[in-house]
């Protein structure tokens, strides 16, 4: 009996398929969407030559196993793609894929979109858009619905506030949100107003500091955001400048100047990107940063952006709802809406200062001061180099910043604590109020954050990329480029995850195209700056114009206006410097029109088009 089992046991080891032995997988998207190709994967074979085979149709045959090579191919129709791989005519792995119309790509954040603009209420839009895009990866089933219901939260939002990048700046807006409460419960915002109040007198005084601010705290959009929001609301609403006339300011200096200055936490990360993307190219002979340097000049849009932004302060005026809200804020002293959805604005009575006790502008300047030393000096050791622009670039922004709150947060404790103008129970308390501060706000980003996932899972960068793929033409690579950007950005609501999808894909097709028209030459290099620089215009742009971004958020919540009152009233500013830094800065530069030429020009329009429709609220 012994014997027999033995024996058994042999059989069934050296019986073994391939597949188990060899622990074959196949690695696929979750989710495959008709037209659109897809990159499948074999991992696990130690031989070959092996075919690749959908619905029992052969695909591929790959011949050597090593380098493993990944297949390509689209399906026409929804439903199942069976995908199977034989080797030696017998089938040694197996998966199944839902497919999906393409279309359905774009469902969640255009459902998500519409409903902000609809109901004026973002979270509960971005749940709807969230379970559509759910549902839609489990395949558009009765039992995928259910499935994608609960997914929402145990897959995406839960990845969105796991992600170190994502906790990362949950930390640190909670420490921000902190350092800010207890400089507002010692006096020290109070004191900042009474020091800035002789030089703005007037509310274009006041909007002119304000933008100052934002081009001085050039090295980070996030940190720009959160300290100029903070600091400058109890100044913007004592001048009476509207809510959302202060979160445009900050906004629209924040991401623009970050994109444009040499020195930033953005230029590691753009860097890494191109450098990721030239890498198997032949022909291109410039390091990526030179290429980054060489496509500033043709980033109109941020460039644009800021002119705008000064144009409006130094004028005084201001058109469509910007000026609606301008006038109420001058009229009435009503810096908000009446009914507007802003829970902060009931909280305000917490961050008044504590009474009896001086208020020195110096108590709140300290720690915001620690926070940009502490970022400067945090990339300068995180950083690696020879150069100042290597050691920046490759920092690590996101623990550079939670260094640099943390140290705020320290500084405004010891400061706080040694004058003895409140407890340490007052000021741990002011600190968990300012932090409870940035609540809403952090559900909104981390539900953006999540809707970004499900767009990726969906991939509908690469839908986008396939609908307009046959269409480009070297002249008009850098316009389309825009585009794709632009709508990528407006519907995942992240810049950043825009260039990480974007920059590697569109560095080689563009060299391709170049290549294919005898132009992959000095002559036409400014197309390859121009394409690389409208990667980062688009995402800038959508990230202006869309309620689903990450710093249009922060901007709503650092200076406690209403998420879409900002949205609203910031979309025709950025919607008409987009159209013009396209039209005529972007279109003609691909056919070989000088950059600084078509920057004047589009400037001119600006200020023309500004001068015909803005009024000033101040004498309506």
């Amino acid at each position: 009996m012994n014997r027999i089992i033995y024996s058994l046991i042999i059989i069934l080891i050296f019986d073994l398929s391939p597949a188990l032995a060899q622990q074959i997988s196949i690695e696929s998207p979750p989710i495959m969407l008709t037209g659109v190709k897809a990159q499948l994967s074999v991992k696990g074979l130690s031989d070959g030559p092996y075919s690749v085979a959908v619905n029992n149709e052969v695909i591929a045959v790959i011949e050597k196993v090593s380098p493993l090579e990944p297949v390509a191919f689209s399906q026409a129709h929804s439903g199942t793609a069976e995908i199977t791989v034989i080797q030696d005519h017998s089938v040694i792995a197996r998966k199944s894929v839902n497919v999906i119309p393409a279309w359905i790509s774009l469902m969640p954040p255009l459902v998500a979109i519409l409903l902000s603009f609809i109901l004026r209420s973002v979270i509960p839009s971005l749940f709807a858009g969230l379970l559509v895009g759910a549902w839609a990866i489990n395949g558009l089933t009765w039992q995928g619905a259910v499935q994608g219901l609960f997914e929402t939260m145990t897959v995406y939002v839960l990845n969105a506030m796991t992600d170190p990048d994502h906790g990362a700046i949950i930390l640190f807006s909670l420490l921000i949100g902190g350092m800010v409460g207890i400089v507002s419960r010692n006096g020290g915002m109070v004191g900042i107003v009474n020091l800035v109040l002789p030089i703005a007198r007037t509310p274009r005084r006041g909007q002119t500091v304000i933008a100052l601010l934002g081009l001085g705290i050039f090295f980070d959009d996030y940190a720009n955001t959160m300290i100029v929001g903070n600091a400058t609301r109890p100044v913007s609403d004592n001048l009476k400048i509207s809510r959302e006339k202060l979160a445009y300011l900050v906004d629209s200096t924040a991401a623009p100047v970050a994109t444009i200055a040499v020195i930033t936490t953005w230029i590691g990360f753009q860097v890494s990107l191109i450098e990721e993307a030239i890498t198997h190219l032949d022909g291109i002979e410039q390091s990526a940063y030179s290429l980054f340097l060489q496509s500033i000049p043709f980033s109109f849009y941020p460039f644009l952006a800021l002119f705008f932004v000064f144009l409006i302060v130094l004028s005084g005026k201001d058109f469509g709802p910007m000026y609606k809200a301008e006038l109420r804020a001058r009229d009435t002293g009503a810096v908000t809406r009446t009914d507007s959805n802003q829970s902060n604005d009931r909280q305000m009575d917490d961050f008044q200062e504590k009474p009896a006790i001086p208020c020195r502008a110096i108590n709140a300047l300290v720690p915001i001061g620690s926070l940009v030393i502490g970022v400067i000096g945090g990339m300068y050791i995180s950083g690696e180099g020879d150069s100042l622009q290597d050691i920046i670039g490759s920092a690590n922004a996101y623990v550079v910043l939670i260094w640099a709150s943390l140290l705020a947060c320290l500084a405004a404790f010891l400061i706080t604590l040694s004058q003895g103008l409140l407890t340490l129970n007052e000021t741990v308390e002011a600190w968990v109020i300012g932090a409870r501060f940035m609540l809403t706000g952090l559900v909104l980003l981390v539900m953006a954050w999540a809707v970004a996932d499900v767009t990726s899972v969906l991939q509908t960068a690469s839908y986008l990329i396939s609908l307009l793929g046959d269409a480009l033409s070297p002249q008009l690579l850098p316009t389309v480029i825009f585009f794709l950007a632009a709508i990528a950005g407006f519907a995942s609501g992240s810049s950043w995850g825009v260039m990480a999808i974007l920059m590697p894909l569109v560095i080689p097709l563009c060299w391709a195209v170049l290549e294919i028209n005898g132009m992959a030459n000095s002559e036409h290099l400014h197309i390859l700056y121009s394409s690389i620089a409208c990667v980062l215009c688009g995402a800038v742009w959508a990230d202006h114009c869309s309620p689903l971004s990450d710093t249009t958020v922060l901007s709503s919540l650092a200076t406690g206006c209403d998420h879409m009152d900002h949205v609203t009233t910031q979309l025709p500013y950025a919607a008409l410097t987009g159209a013009v830094a396209l039209l005529i800065g972007t279109l003609p530069g691909g056919y070989g029109a000088p950059w600084w030429l078509m920057l004047l020009i589009a400037a001119l329009v600006l200020f023309t088009v500004h001068r015909l429709l803005a009024k000033s609220a101040d004498h309506p």
